[in-house]
């Protein structure tokens, strides 16, 4: 029997013909293949339960996917401004993505841009060509008007527009600003055309910056995938297999599935490839349960071979309770958006949060606070201004007064002061307040003082 390295890798294995020469790398791959469907025949799989590429079929809905798939429609379904969605590497975005656009009703014209290492320039011509316009030699104003009137025309045609850009991550400000001018083609009720953006979480750290303030302020509905935590992860690995038996469904073990969140820090993708490797361990070695000694194995030869960082160079595993959500808002019912994977995990809907996020909140709480500073001001300028204007009308009617007149005497109209009660100082006295007031703000006479 082979060394067990030799068989994770498959460079060569003893049911498989071993590649030589130049085309070792094509021989690589057809023995990767062969060892595939091999394993899929002795486990009795109709396909691989745990290739990369993703599939909508394969979705699990765990609670941060549900709740995902909840942010995104509630996002279409209100029509206003960007939705974000954001996630480590592997976490599943595209799977969800693909989920929501395979479910989308038949009056939606979808455009996905994924290629997003473009110029705001490039990026608008590639938003036309998906939506089926030529921006060939034409101006970018002349491009702009014929975006909008393609919008109009899908409006009146009772049709919703939208815009997914996948690894949104990669867009230049330029190009992020660009969107937002996008986003202004707008009826008085709502948006012509719906922006979704997925990526990294670096996306984030690039909206919040100060050259997208007014982005971040369009910004409906954000949502940020976290890692499956130790349950979700054995529920996750034991789904796929489901989907994928021909027969009785094969499980993995709870001490194995333990094993694999430990390592794979609760991320889809690199479950995926753990898994996928055990399979192939577990048909080389005739194993019909993959245990905690296999995927022990399974990882000691991902790590020798650099496709899994060693344990002491992996990240801090994410805290699995997930955070406070915000107060929730319930929408209406879903129109345009159905997604028949939520309603087999819950029959009642789902309420959707309203906030944009952590950092999105604390961003507005500051503006609220600074918008309430300064409304403090200008109160306190308009009573000043009224105090000034009282205490100038006192003045003219006393300068009025004590000024002989010829002739008949002239009336004199007294605006009587407002009732305010004394003011207490530290000498047991008190005073009148306007005396107070010239006294003290205007420093012209002395105060009238009253005995207790």
């Amino acid at each position: 029997r082979p060394e067990r390295s030799a068989i994770i890798r498959i460079d060569w294995h003893p049911r498989l013909p071993r590649s030589r020469g130049a085309n070792s790398a094509r021989g690589a791959a057809v023995q990767r293949s062969e060892a595939s469907e091999m394993y899929e025949r002795f486990y009795d799989l109709r396909e691989r339960p745990f290739a990369l590429s993703p599939d909508p079929e394969y979705l699990y809905p765990s609670r941060v996917h549900r709740e995902a798939l909840d942010y995104l429609r509630y996002g279409l379904e209100s029509h206003a401004g960007f939705v974000v969605i954001t996630g480590e590497i592997g976490s599943g975005k595209t799977t969800l993505l693909q989920t929501l656009l395979r479910n989308l009703d038949s009056h939606t014209t979808v455009a996905r841009i994924v290629n997003t290492m473009l110029e705001p320039r490039e990026l608008l011509e590639t938003i036309m060509l998906d939506f089926g316009l030529d921006p060939a030699g034409r101006s970018k104003p002349l491009l702009l008007r014929d975006l909008a009137q393609y919008l109009v025309d899908q409006r009146l045609a009772g049709r919703m527009v939208l815009l997914v850009i996948d690894e949104a991550q990669n867009l230049s400000l330029a190009a992020l600003e660009e969107l937002r001018m996008l986003s202004n083609l707008e009826t008085e009720k709502s948006k012509l055309m719906q922006i979704v953006l997925v990526g990294q979480p670096n996306l984030r750290d690039k909206l919040s910056t100060v050259e997208l303030e007014q982005l971040r302020q369009r910004i409906t509905v954000s949502y940020h995938l976290q890692p499956l935590d130790a349950d979700e992860t054995a529920n996750y690995i034991n789904h796929r297999l489901r989907r994928a038996a021909l027969g009785a469904p094969m499980e993995f073990p709870r001490e194995a599935t333990d094993l694999i969140h430990l390592r794979s820090r609760g991320v889809p993708r690199v479950i995926n490839v753990i898994c996928d490797a055990a399979l192939v361990f577990g048909y080389a070695e005739e194993r019909r349960i993959i245990n905690r000694a296999v995927v022990s194995d399974v990882l000691s030869e991902l790590e020798t071979t650099g496709v899994l960082p060693p344990p002491a160079e992996a990240p801090a595993a994410v805290p699995d309770e997930p955070a406070p959500r915000p107060a929730a808002v319930t929408p209406a019912p879903a129109a345009a958006v159905r997604i028949p994977e939520l309603a087999a995990v819950s029959a009642t809907p789902r309420s959707i949060p309203q906030s944009i996020g952590e950092d999105e909140a604390r961003s507005a709480a500051l503006t609220q606070r600074e918008r309430t500073i300064q409304q403090r001001e200008r109160e306190l300028a308009e009573q000043r201004r009224v105090l000034a204007e009282e205490y100038r009308l006192l003045r003219s009617q006393h300068t009025a007064a004590s000024t002989p007149t010829r002739g008949a005497a002239r009336a004199v109209r007294v605006i009587p002061a407002p009732r305010v009660e004394p003011v207490r100082f530290q000498t047991g006295r008190r005073e009148g307040f306007w005396a107070w007031f010239r006294r003290v703000m205007l420093g012209t006479s002395q105060p009238a003082v009253e005995k207790n």
